[in-house]
Order: C-alpha cells, then structure tokens, then sequence
C-alpha cells in the first residue's frame, strides 16, 4: 500500500512539472507575428505632409513662374489636339498638332502656348518680334502692379519757424515718398512765432498738402501733441477711387469755368 501511493505521488510530481516546463515555453518562446508594415520604418506623418505640401507649394510657384513668361513651346506640344490662334489673334479652331506644326513651319512663326488649363489647350502662332514686344508689355505689368508688405512710414520734424526755403525743400521729399506710396507722418514744433497767420501748423500743413494736388490727403487730421508744444499729422497717398473722383471734379471745374468765360481764349485756365 506505501509503495503505491509513494508510485501515485512520484506521477503527479512529473506530471506538475511537465505542466510547468509546457507553460513556461508557452509564454517566453512563443513569437509574436510581426506585421508586414513594422519591419519597415517610416518618418513621422507631421513631417512627410510638410514635405508633401513643400513640393506642391515649389510646383504652384513654378507654374505661376511658367504662366507669366512667354516662351516659345516649338515641337513640344503634349496635347494631340489644341486650339490655335493665328498671329493676327484669329481663332483657327480646333489643330492636331502636326497640323499645327506644319503651319508653324510654312509661314516661318513660333508657337507659344496662351492657357494650358483650356479644353483643348489654347496656343498662338506668334513671330520673333511679336514675342519680344509682349514679354516687355508683361515686364511693365508685373513692375507697375502694387508691392504687397507692410506700410512704410516716414517720419519729418520741423519748428513752425523754418523759412519758405526750406519748407520748400521739406515739401518735395515729402512729395517724393508720397509718389512711392509711403506714409508720411509730420510733426510741427510751435516756435516762437507760432501765433503768426503764416506760421501756425495748420497753415503750414495746409500748404504742405496744396503742393500734391490730386496725390496725397489726411490719413490723420492735425491734432496736439506733446502737450499742446507741437501738432502732428499723417498724410497718404490717394486711392484709385479718390484720384479718379478727383480728376472728375477737375474736369467739371473746367467745364463751368469755359462756360462761364464764353469758351474764350483763356476758358483753360484754372484759378485757385
């Protein structure tokens, strides 16, 4: 009987560690699958948009660059079918391209590419000359269009005293920043002839601005200062709208003055 139960409890010790050895490889030499993406590693997704959107900003600008110069597009012509223009400006219709390079080949002209975003995409057949001429004429444009950025603004300081040269002078600088848009910001010290009609800021102001006619206006009125010591004021360069009104109403000036003189010799003369 003792050798049978010490048999039954040498089998159950086995079987405990058999147990134990089979959990035991179950948890540390199990694999976990590894997916197919893991092995491979990739940058951060903030980053790889930042590139993304880098590279479509460099072709936006690029194609801004393309649309603005007039280049001669010759043999590369990618679509099969495009919409020619003649030299004159005539619409041709609907070409295929070899047409088109034919053309171009019998009357000795280039072709240069008008809107690639129409359907079919719309090109002209331009000479040498003609070429030349729109490239200044979208020189001009592109130099004559505003400069976006911050509103520059000069600042001038001067006492109520200065003599008329000088304020002339002072008046032309100030003329000259007007012309290139920039604001001026004026400030008259009260000297000690202030109380004199000629001298008052005001009047010297009023002066500053009659010397600009149909340029410049108050972006800020005259108005104290430093303690009543000095007067200071803004001044602006006319908008579009405030310089055609202007011109309007210089014309309709002339007018009633020509009216009023019987269309004389003299009806083109303004007085103030």
């Amino acid at each position: 009987m003792a050798v049978f139960l010490l048999k039954r409890l040498t089998l159950q010790t086995i079987r405990t560690e058999n147990n134990c050895i089979r959990c035991f490889n179950k948890h540390t030499v199990r694999k976990t699958p590894l997916s197919p993406t893991a092995s491979a590693w990739r940058p951060p997704s903030l980053v790889h948009a930042q590139c993304l959107s880098t590279d479509e900003g460099a072709q936006d600008d690029r194609k801004k660059k393309a649309s603005k110069t007039l280049t001669n597009t010759g043999r590369k012509i990618h679509a099969r079918i495009i919409r020619v223009f003649s030299e004159e400006g005539t619409d041709l219709g609907p070409m295929h391209r070899a047409d088109t390079i034919r053309l171009m080949e019998e009357r000795a002209l280039r072709l240069v590419q008008r809107d690639a975003d129409a359907e079919p995409p719309e090109y002209q057949l331009m000479t040498g000359a003609q070429i030349h001429q729109e490239r200044l004429r979208l020189r001009e444009e592109e130099k004559a269009k505003p400069k976006s950025g911050p509103t520059v603004r000069k600042e001038l300081t001067f006492s109520s005293n200065i003599g008329q040269h000088d304020l002339e002078t002072k008046s032309k600088q100030i003329q000259q920043w007007i012309e290139k848009n920039y604001q001026v910001q004026i400030t008259i010290k009260k000297g000690k002839n202030a109380d004199d009609p000629e001298h008052k800021p005001e009047e010297i102001f009023d002066h500053i601005l009659q010397t600009m006619p149909g340029m410049a206006t108050f972006l800020s009125r005259p108005q104290p200062v430093k303690g009543g010591r000095a007067c200071m004021c803004i001044l602006r360069h006319l908008t579009k709208k405030e310089e055609k009104t202007h011109a309007d109403s210089r014309a309709q000036k002339r007018d009633t003055l020509n009216k009023g003189n019987g269309g004389g010799g003299e009806s083109d003369v303004i007085h103030p």
